[in-house]
């Protein structure tokens, strides 16, 4: 089911938290993903382990899940929720002088994750940037998206199939 009504707003066209509180507690998952492009040197030394600043794909996972849990300061309107997993994997890409990043975040509560994901996927991505802009300042961001997501009224998504399942 895909409901487009903007629920953000009052009758009077007022930003507005949304009311969530009649909304039934079930099981929410949603996973994001994002790649981050380099030169040469820059993917050679996170390959290696030998970027100067440290473990760059352990910091950003570490700050990707930080920042999963911190998205309703961040973003506003979004409600705090209790987060009961956050997963953040990375895969390095050779061919494209990338590492790709997917987060995946889920919790029992009355809305969904999606944008805890999206902005665990975007941390760990400008983390990797910030450990890496000595090496490189041309990285790129990109290609961050919703992969899939389950549970609450809207029902499943998968992005690869096109839409609600």
């Amino acid at each position: 089911m895909n409901d487009n009504n903007l629920t953000h707003f009052d009758a009077a066209g007022n930003a507005v938290m949304v009311d969530v509180s009649a909304k039934p507690v079930t099981t929410r998952e949603a996973t994001a993903h994002g790649i981050i492009t380099m030169n040469a040197e820059a993917f050679a030394a996170v390959q290696s382990g030998t970027v100067k600043k440290g473990d760059v794909l352990g910091v950003a996972r570490i700050a990707g899940i930080m920042a999963t849990k911190r998205t309703s300061e961040l973003i506003p309107l979004c409600h705090p929720l209790p987060l009961t997993k956050v997963g953040i994997e990375f895969r390095l890409l050779p061919e494209r002088q990338a590492v790709e990043a997917l987060c995946t975040v889920k919790t029992s509560g009355v809305t969904g994750v999606e944008m805890e994901a999206l902005t665990g996927v975007s941390t760990a991505l400008l983390t990797i940037y910030d450990m890496c802009k000595a090496v490189d300042k041309g990285m790129e961001l990109g290609e961050i998206h919703l992969v899939e997501k389950t549970g609450g009224k809207s029902g499943h998504y998968i992005r690869a199939e096109g839409g609600y399942v």
